[in-house]
């Protein structure tokens, strides 16, 4: 029950369902209801299920954490984004703005069912701004990746040494 605790007290905060429970992913936002005529209606009695469900890309790491850099210098990192839907689906990827050193090389066009691309996220590190901060500076953004059903937001976060 989630009214009482494991030893049957009860309990003094909400429980928190995850996001798998909600019926939403994690660092994403749904997408307009768009009738898709290209792909057609499915039929099949076991794929009877919503369009969300048939179409789906998983970000393999959910984030990109690259740790300290310095400064002058350009790091990459790969990302992997999987369509584990049944149609194939298209993508793109909004650019991040130039300031943050920032940017996102792929191969564009429709993923097949099962397949996946690899995305390449370049940063190159710069200090904007000439203030004080210690020695670090962070970059943090969420790059936005826009699917037919979804946005999906991959945070990528960088600690830059002046």
């Amino acid at each position: 029950s989630l009214l009482v605790n494991a030893a049957g007290q009860p309990r003094r905060d909400k429980v928190k369902l995850p996001s798998s429970l909600q019926g939403t992913k994690p660092n994403s936002i749904p997408n307009k209801k768009v009738e898709d005529t290209v792909a057609g209606k499915v039929n099949t009695s076991s794929l009877a299920t919503t369009r969300e469900d048939l179409s789906s890309f998983p970000l393999i790491p959910p984030r990109v954490i690259l740790g300290v850099l310095k400064e002058g210098c350009t790091y990459a990192a790969t990302v992997i984004l999987k369509n584990v839907g049944v149609n194939f689906s298209r993508f793109r990827v909004k650019q991040p703005p130039p300031h943050t050193g920032l940017r996102v090389m792929y191969t564009p066009g429709p993923v097949a069912a099962g397949l996946q691309v690899e995305l390449e996220i370049e940063i190159f590190a710069m200090v904007i701004g000439g203030r004080d901060t210690g020695g670090l500076e962070e970059v943090s953004h969420d790059i936005e990746i826009v699917t037919e059903t979804e946005t999906l937001l991959l945070p990528v976060r960088a600690n830059i040494l002046c």
